[in-house]
């Protein structure tokens, strides 16, 4: 066995070697190693990896390596947080570039291995999904101070302009930094993906009547829903309709991943409404028997996370606008 192992090591170099229901699986997971100021993946590129950093820290650029203007700093990741994972998940291209703060070490994994990353480390699908979660609540609060800003900017009288420059412009900043990706994600291919597994039913499925409500508003539940069939009515605290879910849509994410407190009423508005509840300890038995719910409840994390990202970038394009008239 030794030399079995010997010979695979040799041949496969650091891929990582093991067992899933008996059979041995190589996965092409391989550690790297990135220097102060190293570059670890390039705004633009077409990822065919994402990564979780092991050690160090590493900041997260918009326009990196443009010699007109100096990078834009987005965020600061941490040791044990994912990045590049959107390239894969809907392959889109990389939207930042990350640069190493210190030595850094990462794992990277093929995006053709996912499920094999998941069938070895069960407890990093919720940890993923948190990951995402965070970004997405993160950059909802980025698009609402953003709106309120815009509220404010077009308010403004002219003795204002000079307080409001330093709040502005890290919204500028984030325009000019991001114009180029102002692409909406197509939700077609989702809804195709999420309508094929409708009779996957691995989850808590239950059947609402209609004007039964789901969740209230203001409560923190650490539960996430699929609506299998019917409809499902999201409403404020005035009453008033923000939105109508319709077969097979993902919703009430963030109060799992993010702990968050409910946004709006979840209502159901017809006699014939499934819904199936997810917490995280199912996320494991749902894998193991439909892997690819997993994949389509990342998908539509990312998702969302693309559409907050064009609706922040289009209100700091207008803010910008307002601004520059005045």
């Amino acid at each position: 066995r030794f030399i079995i192992y010997m010979l695979q090591v040799f041949f496969l170099g650091k891929n990582k070697i093991f067992k899933v229901r008996g059979r041995s699986i190589v996965m092409s997971v391989v550690e790297k190693s990135f220097y102060k100021g190293e570059v670890i993946v390039k705004e633009g590129d077409i990822g065919d990896s994402f990564f979780r950093l092991l050690e160090g820290k590493a900041s997260v650029y918009a326009d990196w390596d443009k010699k007109d203007q100096e990078p834009f700093r987005i965020a600061l990741l941490e040791t044990g947080e994912y990045f590049g994972e959107m390239a894969i998940i809907d392959s889109y291209p990389r939207n930042a570039t990350i640069v190493a703060v210190g030595n850094v070490r990462v794992i990277a994994i093929p995006k053709d291995e996912l499920t094999t990353y998941f069938q070895e480390n069960p407890d990093q699908i919720l940890e993923l999904m948190q990951h995402l979660g965070r970004r997405v609540q993160a950059m909802t609060n980025y698009y609402n101070e953003a709106k309120a800003l815009l509220k404010e900017v077009r308010e403004a009288e002219a003795a204002k302009k000079k307080s409001l420059f330093s709040r502005i412009k890290k919204h500028v900043d984030m325009y000019e930094s991001n114009k180029d990706y102002i692409t909406p994600p197509s939700a077609e291919a989702i809804n195709e993906a999420f309508e094929a597994i409708t009779d996957e039913g691995t989850g808590d499925i239950q059947n609402y009547d209609t004007n039964t409500i789901i969740y209230e508003e203001g409560a923190v539940e650490n539960t996430m829903y699929i609506l299998r069939n019917g409809a499902v009515g999201m409403y404020n605290s005035n009453g008033e309709k923000i939105s109508e879910l319709k077969p097979v849509s993902l919703f009430g994410e963030l109060g799992m991943l993010a702990s968050e407190k409910r946004e709006a009423t979840a209502v159901s508005e017809s006699d014939d409404t499934y819904v199936e509840t997810i917490t995280p300890e199912y996320l494991e038995p749902i894998f193991l028997s439909c892997p690819v719910k997993i994949e389509l409840i990342l998908k539509q994390l990312s998702y969302r996370l693309r559409v907050l990202n064009i609706d922040v970038i289009n209100t700091c394009k207008e803010i910008t606008e307002t601004y520059n008239k005045k």
